[in-house]
């Protein structure tokens, strides 16, 4: 399990800094999974964190442990490169980010497209479970912060979770100006 050892002090960019990334221009956007069940989405999602200098946080309970094989199978070795928090619910999770923080909560219920949101460094992308999603009440509360991934084929509802953080994640980086060559 010493591969899946995440990176729990705060993440030093300068240490990662490459043309057009750096520690000073780089807007922390932020991923929270609520309730993850599959090992592999997770650690596809880790990857993609560490590969973006993206904080990963997951709230509540998984549908596994986080140094089950699968995870680190996915994740790789790039598991110390993730700035991972564990967070018992939403309201815990609220509270270890600035008070200043944007949550952008993913559904395949909203109507508003992701390509529609401006987003800003210190936003935190939620997404939920791959069977279920983000709980309904949660999204009642939060309706005007809800978006979703067109899907332009109506017989397919929704894309797999690392595929969506993935799509999101980008569009939020490219937005802020973390993309940048």
């Amino acid at each position: 399990m010493g591969g899946l050892r995440a990176r729990t002090e705060p993440l030093d960019l300068r240490k990662h800094e490459s043309p057009g990334l750096t520690a000073k221009s780089f807007p922390m956007i932020s991923v929270a999974l609520v309730e993850p069940e599959i090992p592999p989405n997770t650690g596809n999602v880790a990857r993609l964190c560490a590969a973006t200098y993206t904080p990963l946080h997951i709230v509540g309970a998984t549908g596994f442990r986080l140094d089950d094989r699968a995870v680190r199978r996915a994740g790789l070795d790039y598991w110390p490169e993730v700035r991972l928090a564990r967070h018992r619910d939403m309201d815990a999770l609220r509270a270890a980010l600035a008070p200043e923080t944007r949550f952008v909560y993913l559904t395949t219920k909203a109507e508003t497209s992701y390509l529609d949101r401006a987003f800003g460094a210190g936003d935190c992308l939620v997404f939920g479970r791959e069977t279920r999603g983000l709980p309904e009440e949660l999204l009642r509360a939060n309706w005007p912060d809800c978006v979703t991934i067109p899907m332009p084929n109506p017989k397919v509802r929704s894309l797999n979770l690392a595929t969506a953080v993935a799509v999101v994640l980008y569009e939020a980086l490219r937005q802020t100006g973390a993309l940048k060559r």
